[in-house]
């Protein structure tokens, strides 16, 4: 009956709210850092305003106006409906190891390298390392020069959060370009064995097409001119040379 109320007065809420206001929303919560240090919560807001709340430290409803103190109060002593949130509660920390077990492994990161545009920079060239969807957070990127690391001319983002537990994070190398030098990223992290480099490859994407593209025009050419070095001789061979007088 209580639980009822409860609901109700939250719909009245709704219902006689002005057209210009906000809306009524509840929200549950199941914190935790380990198996055994787990906080169960709820907590019903009307218009970005707290009402009435439960937590598992204080173990009872807590109400913040006058009409909900009082439905907090009888909500405490209805032993139906503070059985049901001790259930609420008990399901929360049964779900924590499950939850942990699959935190717990790690995600591996998707990396790319890449050269972009130096703006406002004294060295011509600059190069991105992007390091993208990986879990846990912590990370180490680095970039090697001819295998030495590079100290200089590094910038660095933090561990950027995609919202969904994995992360990215991108770090810069300014530089000169050299001929035949060889510039790496290395990236180190929980879900690698051993660390990981990726070097960059130092030939334009445009001139990775004009060369597909000239190789593949070359292979047709030369079909094109075995075929007709096939029709010419079987023609040849059909023909008969007759005498002129």
């Amino acid at each position: 009956m209580l639980a009822r109320s409860f609901f109700s007065l939250l719909l009245l809420f709704l219902i006689f709210s002005r057209a210009d206001a906000l809306f009524g929303y509840g929200l549950l919560r199941c914190q935790f850092t380990s198996p055994d240090d787990v906080f169960y919560m709820e907590q019903i807001f009307f218009n970005k305003v707290l009402l009435i709340d439960y937590n598992s430290t204080a173990g009872k409803y807590v109400g913040y106006t006058e009409k909900t103190r009082d439905l907090a109060d009888g909500l405490n002593k209805s032993p139906s409906f503070m059985k049901q949130v001790k259930k609420n509660e008990d399901k929360c920390k049964s779900h924590v190891s499950l939850a942990l077990d699959l935190l717990s492994k790690p995600v591996e990161p998707y990396v790319t390298v890449k050269s972009i545009d130096a703006a406002s920079s004294r060295h011509p060239g600059m190069l991105i390392c992007s390091v993208y969807d990986f879990y846990p957070k912590q990370i180490r990127v680095t970039w090697l020069r001819n295998g030495k690391e590079v100290t200089s001319d590094v910038t660095s983002t933090e561990e950027l959060s995609n919202g969904n537990w994995l992360h990215q994070m991108h770090s810069y190398l300014e530089f000169t370009p050299k001929p035949g030098e060889q510039i790496t990223c290395k990236v180190e992290h929980s879900s690698f064995t051993e660390p990981k480099l990726y070097d960059w490859d130092p030939t334009p994407h445009s001139q990775n097409n004009k060369n597909a593209i000239g190789t593949a025009g070359l292979v047709l050419g030369l079909v094109f001119l075995v075929a007709g070095l096939i029709y010419y001789k079987k023609n040849s061979a059909g023909r008969m040379l007759v005498p002129t007088g």
